[in-house]
């Protein structure tokens, strides 16, 4: 096991969560906040606001968090730190549009910030509907929650979506800046916080080894695969409204190839970094009318049934549909970057909702060595394996290469073995993580690295507008198309077979 150098604490601040009473806020951001408590990540002057339109005092709200914490913590919740904790905790109902409960709110974070000795450095959490981004940004503006001094800092997270297309996109944005400056906007990607993720940036830049082969000359192609094996749950009036290409494609899988096609930073500053990102899609190939209808597949999932024999609704079957719903929860993309290092390499996205398991990958595909020799042992090249170096992201954190050796014996025969690199084999991380950790933690310090910059939320939703242009205009025929528990519809494998190529079977 190796062990790794413990963080300083992040310096006091009073963190404020807009949907204090929402699922976000139960799910993700109170245990992450008690997992950096674990790890002492946490200043001792610093405290919680949650703010939501339910009433109730703050002690009820802390017997609220304290019945739900452990149901998502898992086995590493200890009783006796959150006690120590919980009483930083508090509760204030409101009106997110209501501009007196922020005057409300302004003197219960000087009463807040006197009891914890905290700073007014304020952190404000927007855990809440997109409706209501624009507005809470705005009132704490009125209100005069928004500006800094030398002394105090004022930052504000925003969950995706960052807008719904191009032109709401561009609002947000406009919205937003007229009460924060763009260094107090963290717009949060909890893809971005992912450790695998983070590791990608380590993997290519702290390898001798790898860099120099990180290029059009050795790679044939590239696959990034997001997938879930659940389906629209309880997120029907969401979904219904987004869809796979707006909920992962224009989010996650984009922030995932950005990483992964990036140029090197000249440093780790979060601005040189945060500009490679944008090079990179800004370099990808614009859409056309006919490219869309080319290189993209849309898909929504039928009846299925599990290994187990249990049966699964078509998404159309799920509460909350529309029984003749277009709402796409498959997506598959080809994307052309026309930059030198990745010159005529096909990048392939596919996301899909009720796939067979839950798995996020980055698969490397190299080219083919010249393998004349191998002519007398298998009768076609294709015979030969190419190597593959795979970035597990989840569940299985990791990465493995593949690459062929000879099977032991008096034959030559060459097959495809792997070598693999787990988190858990060698470093000691007693302390789970969901990404919200590092992103919390990170904004907290300052740190803008893993968050989105306006000017990059733009170029993604630049890049597809024309496909939601167009499947706005030719609604899809065949829906649904492949069952739940599948691998997506047919279109997705013959877009790669087209090149010549098949996707990656995770096993």
């Amino acid at each position: 096991m190796s062990q790794t150098k413990q963080p300083l604490a992040a310096p006091p601040a009073i963190i404020v969560i807009f949907g204090a009473a929402g699922d976000l806020t139960k799910r993700k951001l109170i245990p992450a906040l008690f997992n950096l408590a674990s790890q002492k990540l946490l200043s001792p002057k610093i405290a919680m606001v949650g703010v939501d339109r339910v009433e109730m005092d703050s002690e009820a709200y802390r017997q609220t968090l304290g019945r739900e914490v452990k149901s998502f913590t898992g086995e590493g919740f200890d009783q006796a730190l959150w006690d120590a904790n919980i009483g930083k905790a508090y509760y204030m109902p409101g009106d997110f549009r209501d501009a007196e409960s922020y005057l409300q709110l302004k003197k219960f974070l000087l009463q807040v910030g006197e009891e914890q000795g905290a700073p007014c450095n304020y952190l404000f959490y927007l855990a809440t509907p997109p409706s209501f981004f624009g507005v809470i940004a705005t009132e704490l503006g009125r209100a005069g929650l928004a500006e800094e001094s030398d002394d105090c800092w004022r930052r504000l997270i925003i969950e995706k979506p960052f807008g719904r297309d191009l032109e709401s996109a561009r609002a947000l944005n406009a919205t937003l800046h007229q009460s924060f400056h763009e260094h107090q906007i963290y717009r949060i990607d909890h893809y971005l916080g992912k450790e695998t993720v983070q590791n990608i940036m380590a993997y290519r830049f702290g390898n001798g080894t790898v860099e120099p082969i990180w290029n059009h000359r050795y790679v044939d192609h590239v696959q990034i695969t997001v997938a879930e094996s659940l389906g629209v749950e309880d997120r029907a009036s969401y979904y219904e409204e987004a869809g796979a290409l707006r909920d992962m494609i224009a989010n996650h899988l984009l922030a995932v190839l950005s990483v992964v096609a990036m140029e090197p930073p000249n440093s780790f500053d979060a601005n040189a970094i945060r500009d490679e990102h944008i090079k990179v899609l800004k370099a990808i190939q614009p859409f056309d009318a006919e490219q869309v209808l080319l290189d993209t597949v849309r898909g929504q999932y039928g009846e299925g049934m599990l290994a187990s024999g249990e049966h699964l609704p078509a998404y159309r079957d799920e509460p909350g549909i529309a029984g003749d719903s277009h709402t796409e929860t498959y997506v598959a993309i080809k994307l052309m970057i026309d930059s030198w290092r990745w010159a005529g390499v096909p990048f392939y996205l596919r996301t899909g909702k009720r796939m067979p398991g839950r798995y996020s990958e980055v698969v490397i595909q190299y080219r083919h060595g010249p393998n004349m020799m191998f002519r007398g042992v298998r009768e076609r090249r294709s015979d030969i394996e190419p190597n593959r170096l795979v970035l597990r992201i989840q569940p299985d954190e990791g990465i493995s290469m593949e690459f062929n050796a000879k099977v032991p014996g008096t034959e030559f025969s060459v097959l495809p073995v792997r070598m693999d690199f787990d988190y858990e084999d060698y470093f000691d991380e007693s302390v789970t993580s969901s990404g919200y950790e590092t992103l919390i933690y990170d904004c907290l310090c300052g740190d803008a690295t893993l968050f989105k910059r306006a000017d990059y939320i733009e170029v993604c939703w630049e890049l597809v507008q024309p496909i939601l242009d167009v499947w706005q205009a030719l609604p899809p025929r065949s829906f649904p198309n492949y069952p739940a528990c599948s691998w997506g519809p047919e279109e997705a494998d013959e877009l790669l077979a087209r090149d010549g190529y098949q996707w990656r079977m995770v096993k």
